[in-house]
């Protein structure tokens, strides 16, 4: 009796304790999602760019001599044929004087020596002397002759190098840095040049290549030569140092014959005119290139993730499951990737919030407000 009422004590006792609640599952994050689309977009890529003058020429002596006179300032504008330096020119006037005195002692010997022949002449006509005296006669004229010729040649020497006292400019441009002043002595085989002369009217711009850029290039454009494909190559722009671009558009027309050995990079040269002036041998800059895209596929920057050099976005799966995808990007347009494969036109990506997502989680789609922009 006593064992049935303790049985039924703890019945009553287990009957009043609270039953246990079964823990509350978490609903799915709900996050933005958005459908790839594809689009045509234009691109652009920026290379270092040095800039130098359609023609830069060393202005260097041709002949020794003491500077006497330094015509032009740096940084001036000269012309064609305009002195720049003079060069003391006494002795190669004295020289000239020289070459011009042997000439006339040289055209007197062989007018002497014509008179010998014209002398001889009859006379072996008649047999009065000798053939012999005559073919003589005849040879030291010819020697007589040539030594007019030569002294002539000395005269223009003299001539040519009296002219190279006056160093006038051969193209039309800038003058540089002077780096010899009045009084110095300046000679052909100084090792540093009077000043650079630049004609800058318009300038080429050179900038380098990586062979998978230039192997890009060639598949990028039309053409079947690379010349074809400098003619139908759209203007590329020139980006300052101050982050401003040039007023003027320039033309690709030059790619080294070979890539450097060293760098492992091509040559590549654009034109800019540059009629006021603004650029200046020695500048730099960037070459800004444009590429087109059709049917590129789009996404957001913001979407993306970045590890161990790889790019992924979330993809969602069947039952709204998320898949951590990798992407190949092929270019950059504003805030959006352009993306050659990983993902195809259609696929829902995750937009947000993807910094906490795992493999596999499911999420609740909420359709993003913002589109993944396309150009239909």
């Amino acid at each position: 009796m006593k064992s049935i009422l303790i049985a039924f004590i703890a019945l009553s006792i287990y009957g009043c304790s609270p039953k246990p609640q079964t823990a509350a599952v978490a609903p799915p994050p709900s996050l933005p999602v958005a459908t790839v689309l594809s689009g045509n977009q234009t691109t652009y890529q920026e290379y270092p760019a040095s800039i130098e003058g359609a023609v830069n020429v060393e202005v260097r002596p041709q002949v020794a001599g003491a500077l006497d006179k330094v015509f032009v300032d740096e940084g001036a504008y000269v012309t064609v044929g305009q002195p720049l330096f003079k060069i003391n020119d006494q002795p190669y006037r004295a020289q000239l004087n020289n070459a011009l005195a042997a000439q006339h002692s040289a055209e007197g010997a062989m007018l002497s020596s014509q008179l010998e022949v014209d002398k001889l002449t009859p006379l072996v006509q008649y047999k009065v002397v000798s053939d012999y005296q005559l073919k003589t006669a005849k040879a030291a004229y010819q020697v007589a002759k040539a030594n007019v010729e030569q002294a002539k040649a000395n005269v223009a020497t003299a001539q040519i190098n009296l002219g190279y006292t006056t160093i006038k400019a051969s193209v039309n441009g800038y003058i540089g840095r002077l780096l010899k002043k009045q009084g110095s002595l300046v000679a052909p085989t100084d090792p540093e040049a009077l000043t650079q002369l630049s004609d800058v009217h318009n300038v080429h711009v050179y900038f380098s290549l990586s062979e998978q850029d230039f192997i890009n290039f060639k598949q990028q454009n039309p053409g079947g030569t690379l010349g074809d494909k400098l003619k139908h190559l759209p203007a590329v722009s020139l980006v300052l140092t101050d982050n401003t671009e040039y007023t003027q558009q320039g033309k690709i027309d030059m790619i080294d014959g070979q890539f450097d050995k060293n760098t492992g990079a091509i040559t590549v040269r654009a034109s800019f005119a540059n009629a006021q002036g603004l650029l200046r041998s020695g500048n730099t800059g960037k070459i800004r290139l444009s590429l087109q895209h059709t049917d590129a596929l789009i996404i957001p920057e913001s979407a993306t993730l970045e590890m161990q050099d790889k790019v992924f976005v979330f993809a969602v799966a069947d039952s709204n499951k998320v898949k951590k995808v990798p992407i190949t990007i092929i270019g950059k347009s504003g805030t959006n990737y352009l993306v050659k494969d990983g993902v195809k036109k259609g696929d829902q990506i995750v937009l947000s919030g993807i910094d906490h997502l795992q493999e596999g989680t499911v999420i609740h789609p909420e359709k993003a407000t913002d589109k993944v922009a396309a150009l239909k």
